[in-house]
């Protein structure tokens, strides 16, 4: 109760200081002669003085206030002597409470000591009945718990068993839709067959631990099974080969699938390839043999067909109509055959790449020698060339009988140019290599060979023409027909298909039979002629031959070539015509002695003693001269009138008369310089005047050119 203290005197001390009205806190007044008391001479100073120095700031003293105001006591005298009284009053009032409360803890208490007690004796007894059951039941719960393992370990390898029956082991369904030929090869076949792949496949699991028996005898078996189930699927695709109509657009997508799975065993699948193509050689050679004639082996066929050897009125249309059907059987058999073994995944070269890495002699074999890579594409190409070969053979046959029996050169030059056409179309359908391009070359060769012979034997018949030139200089007839000839041969190159910087040279052969033999002749027969007409006559022949190639452009090298030759011809015309001038003029003598004199004094003085330039010569060749001039054109221009190119002629003309006029003007020119010479001698030496050149020769080159215009 000593924290109450405080509290009691402020409450005495404010009611002391009340009284005199000095305030609640006021201190008593002191003696004015004694300031300063000695400690404890007055007992009421000191509670003053204690309660004045007591700090409001204190903790504790803050709590005894708030104490206070909780219990609403009123400052009075008799509260403030009650008070510690009350205090302590409540304070033993609560002690006993709490002496209280314990006795009835303690009665607890000893009622859980009781309780406790009675378990204990409980667990004791317990314990005692478990120790005597344990050691009666620990025999059986140690059977229980081996029986129990052993369970655990027949549970696991039942799971393993189980395991290893459903990835390593056929069951009887399976085995028997592979191995049973009574089973259909149906979606059921492919499953199974796709499920021992993958046993034998997993083997090599197996077959990597120690102990292989297990993986040696489930990799047997399995095989087993495989090889009875691609045996199976082998004769099930000979079968469907057999009855299989590739006219039928909706070809059934299980014999599909059969071969892109039956490619794993490429010995196989090549037997059914082997085998399928003979049957499809005896189905078209049968199919061509109709076409043929009209018949089949296998019974009267539609009055719809119409028979080949029958519609076609002529070799070459007969020829074409066989090489037609070949070509329709060969793009149908290959676009049916594409839908059989042509896939987007190209599966088929998978399966043979899979089967080849397989196969016992590839693998103890050095590294695969000999072998090359599937292609889908390739063996398409070549097993429709099988397919075709018998159709082929019978074509080749009829084929060569017409080039043989044929006797026309032209003819045999369209069945060339036919035989090329078709050669270069399956060149591109199959391949170059194919045994019907093979064939097709061979034919052509055969056809290209009759075509020389033919025209050979065509120019060895016209020999006895090739010496009789025509008396008006025209081309010969056998060269019309033979530019003829050669015009419808080259109408029908023009449509081949050779490649258009090759047509020249390619063609260059052809010429070199049909055209330079015919050229040469008339070369032979110009030369038997004498001049000019040997010129007017081979340039006539060259320019028929010219114009005949002229409209193509594969032969540019030969009009060149004529072209040459013309030109050659053509200046040996000029040639004789400027002779013709020279020598009806009269002035060939006075030319000739004249041309090699230059305008030089040396040489000027030199014309005066020319003897053609004496007076009675000069005289006569004048007057010969004058005579000729009238009709001096037109008889140069009857000199080549069989020549058939007028424009030609007059333009050989004009040239020779232009040479004419040139020397014409030297003669006139010398002439002139050597009548000055002559006037400047008599003027400086005074002798007598001779007679004038120009006098004696008075024409003019102006009137020459006008007069030869």
């Amino acid at each position: 109760m000593t924290s109450q203290e405080p509290v009691a005197v402020r409450l005495s001390s404010t009611a002391g200081g009340s009284r005199d009205g000095s305030g609640p806190l006021s201190p008593p007044p002191q003696s004015p002669s004694s300031p300063f008391q000695p400690k404890g001479a007055n007992p009421l100073s000191s509670k003053v003085t204690s309660v004045l120095s007591a700090s409001y700031a204190d903790t504790e003293f803050r709590e005894a206030l708030g104490l206070l105001d909780e219990r609403s006591v009123h400052s009075t005298a008799e509260t403030r002597r009650q008070l510690r009284l009350n205090l302590q009053k409540e304070v033993i009032d609560c002690n006993g409470e709490i002496i209280n409360e314990f006795a009835k803890v303690a009665e607890q208490l000893r009622r859980i000591g009781t309780t406790i007690g009675k378990l204990n004796d409980s667990y004791r007894e317990i314990n005692t009945q478990i120790s005597a059951a344990h050691n009666a039941t620990s025999a059986a719960l140690g059977e229980a718990s081996l029986l129990m393992t052993q369970r655990h370990q027949v549970e696991k390898k039942q799971a393993l068993l189980r395991a290893f029956n459903v990835n390593f082991v056929l069951n009887e369904d399976e085995a028997a839709t592979l191995t049973l030929t009574s089973e259909p090869v149906d979606d059921r076949f492919f499953l199974a067959l796709q499920r021992a792949k993958k046993i034998s496949k997993d083997c090599e699991v197996l077959l990597g631990f120690e102990n292989q028996t297990l993986g040696l005898e489930v990799m047997e078996q399995t095989t087993k099974h495989l090889n009875h189930g691609f045996q199976k699927l082998y004769r099930w695709v000979q079968r469907e080969f057999k009855t299989l109509n590739l006219e039928n657009p909706q070809i059934g997508p299980s014999i599909r699938r059969a071969l892109r799975v039956l490619a794993e065993r490429p010995t196989l699948f090549q037997n059914c390839l082997d085998f399928f193509a003979d049957a499809r050689e005896n189905v078209l050679s049968d199919a061509f043999h109709t076409a043929l004639t009209g018949s089949s082996g296998a019974g009267p066929v539609g009055p719809s067909v119409k028979p080949i050897e029958l519609a076609a009125h002529d070799s070459l249309r007969y020829v074409g109509d066989m090489l037609a059907w070949a070509h329709s059987a060969t793009v149908g058999e290959r676009e049916a055959l594409e839908v059989l073994f042509i896939s987007d995944d190209d599966e088929i070269a998978k399966g043979i790449r899979a089967g080849r890495e397989n196969e016992v002699w590839r693998l103890i074999a050095e590294d695969g020698e000999g072998e090359t890579e599937f292609d889908a594409v390739t063996a398409l190409n070549e097993l429709v060339d099988r397919d075709m070969s018998g159709a082929a053979r019978m074509l080749r046959q009829r084929v060569e009988q017409v080039i043989q029996t044929n006797e026309d050169v032209i003819l045999a030059y369209r069945l060339a140019n036919l035989l090329n056409f078709y050669k270069a179309t399956f060149s591109k359908l199959l391949s170059s290599g194919s045994a019907l391009v093979d064939s097709l070359g061979s034919l052509e060769a055969e056809a290209l060979r009759q075509f020389r012979s033919l025209a050979r034997d065509h120019v060895a018949t016209l020999q006895g023409d090739f010496q009789h030139t025509p008396a008006d200089l025209r081309p010969p007839d056998f060269l019309l027909d033979a530019l003829e000839q050669l015009t419808a041969i080259m109408k029908t190159y023009e449509t081949s298909l050779t490649a258009e910087g090759d047509r020249e040279a390619d063609f260059e052969p052809v010429l070199a039979e049909v055209f330079d033999p015919f050229i040469s002749g008339c070369s032979n027969m110009a030369r038997a002629t004498t001049p000019p007409s040997d010129s007017i006559f081979l340039i006539n022949c060259l320019l028929v031959a010219r114009n005949a190639l002229s409209r193509f452009d594969f032969t540019e090298a030969h009009i060149l070539r004529l072209q040459v030759k013309v030109s050659e011809e053509r200046a040996r015309l000029v040639g004789s015509q400027y002779g013709f001038f020279r020598a009806e003029s009269g002035l060939d003598w006075l030319i000739g002695s004249l041309l090699p004199l230059e305008e030089k004094q040396s040489d000027v003085e030199k014309v005066s003693m020319l003897e053609a330039v004496q007076a009675p010569a000069l005289t006569r060749a004048s007057q010969t001269l004058d005579n000729f001039l009238p009709s001096a054109l037109m008889d140069a221009v009857e000199n080549i009138r069989h020549l058939q190119d007028s424009k030609l002629a007059r333009d050989i003309t004009e040239e020779a008369a232009e040479m004419f006029c040139v020397d014409f003007e030297h003669v006139e020119e010398m002439l002139m310089l050597a009548d000055e010479m002559a006037e400047q001698h008599t003027e400086i030496q005074g002798t007598p005047e001779i007679q004038s050149l120009r006098a004696l020769f008075p024409r003019t080159s102006g009137e020459i050119r006008v007069l030869l215009s």
